[in-house]
């Protein structure tokens, strides 16, 4: 298996790293879109995720890797065991799934095990990528390139938890609760509002333009790249730190207040921008909270909402062909008549 670049060591896109952190806190929060130029890091850094997540309970031999905690949201294979035998689990770290452009859909949400079929004569189900990846984090690179078919498929499944494939005389219903992360240039085309509006953060990239930074990235990835298991011992206490401060938050989480004043802002905010429907008040909502455990705060604070509400806002604006203006611009801008108010 194929070293990932550690998380810690990544330098020069803290907007990006910022949304990654948030989501790990609060999966809840739908997932973190990742746009910008070629060559600046989004696929290092969304591969990179895995060091900050710690490793999760699961039913051992579950080929969904289900919760023991939750018997309710069980999967098929669970459901057919004895339910007076013992459940024995495990501890398996989170998947971070990769799902290939040129991936037939088979390959996505599962199909006939042909080699059983062949063999023995059994019709049974091989599952996808979407079975893999419940409990974890979807990743697609060049998101916006994705083919329509699998895109309306991803709608359904990140709408419902579930994934139901019914073909070659197979019936099957299993659970898919996954984070999509999604990377890709605008220029190379746009993605569709219906997969737009699944994405909790949106994240734009640049080139840097500091001299002194680009050269630390670069002597950080040729190290990288010589040597990536000396290079991941040389930031492993990095990685655990954040780790930890990732798993503080989600303690604390629960603690976290959110006044009634500041619901009220996020309200208005997101009525001024013209967002459609209420799931962007909801995203902002969880956003914030997320990011005031990832401070270490017990109340969500004006700063917080500062912080969040450009990665949760910018890609649910609707276009004004007569403002030019970045999106993330203009949400500051809004943020702060609605502040000054």
């Amino acid at each position: 298996m194929a070293l990932t670049f550690p998380f810690a060591a990544i330098v020069g896109q803290d907007e990006m790293t910022l949304a990654i952190q948030v989501v790990a806190v609060d999966p809840s929060i739908g997932g973190v879109l990742v746009l910008g130029d070629r060559g600046t890091g989004k696929s290092t850094a969304v591969r990179a995720l895995a060091d900050l997540l710690p490793p999760i309970s699961v039913v051992k031999g579950c080929p969904y890797r289900c919760d023991p905690a939750k018997p309710a949201g069980a999967c098929p294979v669970c459901q057919a065991r004895d339910p007076k035998a013992k459940v024995v689990t495990e501890r398996q770290s989170v998947a971070v799934v990769d799902l290939p452009l040129g991936a037939t859909e088979d390959r996505v949400v599962g199909a006939l095990d042909l080699e059983k079929a062949l063999s023995q004569g059994v019709k049974s189900f091989a599952p996808g990528l979407l079975a893999q990846a419940h409990r974890g984090f979807l990743y697609i690179d060049e998101v916006n390139l994705l083919d329509d078919h699998l895109v309306d498929l991803l709608i359904d499944v990140a709408a419902s938890g579930e994934n139901l494939v019914e073909r070659e005389g197979l019936s099957v219903r299993h659970p898919a609760r996954f984070v999509l992360v999604g990377s890709g240039n605008p220029e190379e085309g746009e993605l569709r509002p219906q997969l737009l509006d699944r994405f909790g953060l949106s994240v734009q990239v640049r080139t840097p333009q500091d001299l002194a930074l680009r050269v630390s990235i670069i002597k950080r990835r040729d190290a990288f790249d010589k040597d990536p298991e000396a290079f991941k011992a040389l930031w492993h206490k990095d990685n655990q730190k954040l780790q930890k401060r990732i798993l503080k938050a989600r303690d604390l989480l629960d603690e976290v207040e959110v006044s009634d004043d500041m619901l009220m802002l996020c309200t208005r905010l997101c009525q001024q921008l013209g967002t459609d429907g209420l799931r962007a008040e909801l995203t902002l909502l969880r956003a914030t909270r997320a990011y005031a455990a990832l401070q270490g705060h017990k109340a969500v604070k004006a700063e917080h909402l500062q912080s969040m509400a450009p990665l949760a806002l910018r890609h649910r604006l609707r276009r004004n062909p007569l403002d030019d203006t970045d999106s993330g611009a203009r949400v500051q801008r809004s943020l702060q008549e609605v502040l000054a108010a």
